[in-house]
């Protein structure tokens, strides 16, 4: 199983919370795997630049080296819209890199650990966990 960790959930991890650190070491002697979604890496540098923290940008850098970046593909720009045009017809709106990030989930077979239910709960076929409010 693999997990894909969204901005929020990176951010809980690089300040140290207790019961998500657990959580992440519990996943991984069950043989779990993380991954950053391309996305999220970018909202985390954005922010890491913004706002610099040698401490936050030195354990982000830890965090990216041991599981890795994905990569947008091509298919997932024609998943997204998909995304987007499905949440349009029900009435819903979810920023852009939310869509991303699902369209990268989706794609690959992930589940996304984020805290950011509300944005994620109508997607369709989505799978996600809330390791933060648990």
């Amino acid at each position: 199983m693999t997990y894909a960790l969204d901005t929020n959930t990176i951010i809980f991890l690089m300040n140290g919370n207790e019961n998500v650190i657990e959580k992440r070491n519990k996943a991984i002697v069950g043989g779990a795997r993380f991954i950053i979604p391309p996305v999220v890496d970018y909202e985390i540098q954005r922010g890491l630049l913004y706002k610099p923290s040698p401490k936050k940008e030195k354990n982000y850098f830890s965090l990216r080296q041991h599981y890795g970046v994905g990569i947008m593909t091509p298919e997932m720009w024609v998943k997204s819209a998909h995304i987007y045009f499905d949440l349009r017809k029900k009435g819903f709106t979810v920023g852009d890199d939310d869509i991303f990030i699902s369209a990268f989930c989706l794609l690959n077979g992930y589940i996304l650990l984020t805290r950011n239910t509300k944005d994620f709960e109508n997607i369709a076929d989505l799978q996600w966990l809330n390791w933060i409010d648990d």
